[in-house]
């Protein structure tokens, strides 16, 4: 997924993760015929500083050496097995069962194996999210354009017709630092009894990186979201939940070298399928019914740390938090803020409330804030688990009832 720098900030400075400036809509269509090129290349120790000049609007991440004394904390409230309360109100499948959450992996667990029954993650099943990661990454590396993002798109759009959505797609252009290239969101929209939309967000292209597979940056996320579209497609909720899979996410430079790709973020050459497909709402006024955006990104390592975006939207992040704590997940959700420019950011910037829940790919250490092994070839299965796409899953469906709950109360149901 994103870029970003994997290096520490000295105090008081910034590190830039998706540098996108918020008059830049980069993607083009018969809806959008925008024709904003990519700026140069921001790479090397320089980066964070000239992305920061460069786009004075972008949502920025500050790093400071004293936000690892929070992560640190948050790791040993996990060592202490921090848990939370059964929630209160309006009951359901994703609050009643396993209030305190199946047993935790150990680091390094990976496979099918680790995936508790669905019975105990609200009817999520680990095992059967993982088999499609296997799947997708089973396809190979997946750019924007290339054989291989064509043959995943197919078997995306074939999965969730199978599961009763409604699918729709949207082929766009897009001028980037690359060339021009044809990109593709995927919708799957499932109906509510209510007005009002939940929509949730996943990327599933990877990096230019020549091996580069993204098991968990564009594989873990997507795993995600069609298991909850099998789980919902076909029976409608009291609100409207649509199901974005967004293409050209990654920054479209052919990179050469992992440190490359770890240090290379350039304004208006990434985000692509969120910008698209936020103008396109936005267009067709249906942006004005969503109630709440849920990004997954990066949610399937298997020693899972979801981290606390500064720039979402507080009130549905601390939803989040809470439904995680209750569920008896507060060990894989830290408390520690960063600031992350994702695939909620053009929605943020519309008004949309959002919330990211950014994952890691390895150990987490100074020098690598979003994990050793992201924008590498190590981002591969062995390093995923079922159970952390089971963890990430069960949030999901869980806060979507809390979301049903605070916007469709039951005497409109």
């Amino acid at each position: 997924m994103q870029t970003r720098t994997q290096r520490p900030a000295r105090p008081g400075t910034t590190l830039a993760r998706r540098s996108v400036a918020a008059a830049a809509v980069g993607a083009t269509s018969g809806a959008i015929r925008q024709a904003h090129g990519p700026e140069s290349a921001t790479t090397d120790r320089k980066a964070a500083g000239r992305m920061a000049a460069d786009c004075p609007h972008a949502i920025q991440r500050p790093w400071v050496q004293a936000a690892w004394a929070l992560v640190a904390v948050a790791l040993a409230c996990s060592a202490a097995a921090c848990s939370g309360s059964r929630p209160s109100g309006a009951a359901d499948a994703a609050y009643s069962s396993a209030a305190a959450g199946p047993s935790a992996a150990q680091p390094g667990d990976s496979g099918a194996a680790a995936a508790p029954p669905a019975a105990q993650t609200g009817g999520f099943d680990g095992t059967r999210a993982w088999k499609y990661l296997e799947t997708i990454v089973g396809f190979g590396p997946r750019p924007p354009a290339s054989a291989n993002i064509h043959r995943e798109q197919k078997y995306l759009a074939s999965q969730l017709r199978s599961f009763g959505c409604h699918v729709s797609t949207d082929e766009f252009h897009a001028q980037t630092g690359v060339g021009p290239l044809a990109m593709e969101n995927i919708v799957a929209e499932i109906p509510g009894k209510n007005p009002g939309i939940i929509l949730l967000l996943s990327h599933y292209d990877t990096v230019r990186l020549a091996g580069f597979v993204g098991a968990n940056d564009g594989g873990s996320s997507t795993a995600i979201l069609l298991e909850i579209a099998h789980d919902l497609c076909g029976r409608p909720g009291p609100l409207g939940v649509w199901i974005a899979f967004l293409d050209g996410e990654e920054e479209q430079t052919n990179f050469t070298s992992e440190y490359q790709a770890q240090t290379t973020w350039t304004a208006n050459n990434n985000t692509y399928g969120s910008r698209e497909l936020a103008a396109r709402m936005d267009l067709s006024g249906d942006l004005k019914n969503v109630k709440a955006l849920m990004l997954s990104d990066m949610d399937g390592d298997s020693d899972l740390h979801i981290m606390r975006d500064s720039t979402s939207t507080p009130w549905l992040e601390n939803l989040v938090w809470s439904v995680a704590n209750r569920l008896g997940y507060s060990r894989y959700f830290l408390s520690s803020p960063m600031s992350v420019t994702d695939d909620h950011t053009p929605f943020l910037q519309k008004g949309v409330p959002a919330v990211d829940l950014i994952g890691n790919i390895g150990p987490i250490t100074p020098e690598a804030s979003f994990g050793i092994y992201w924008h590498t070839l190590q981002d591969n299965l062995e390093h995923c688990s079922a159970h952390s796409l089971a963890v990430t899953g069960h949030v999901f469906l869980a806060t979507i009832q809390a979301l049903d709950d605070k916007f469709a109360p039951a005497h409109h149901r």
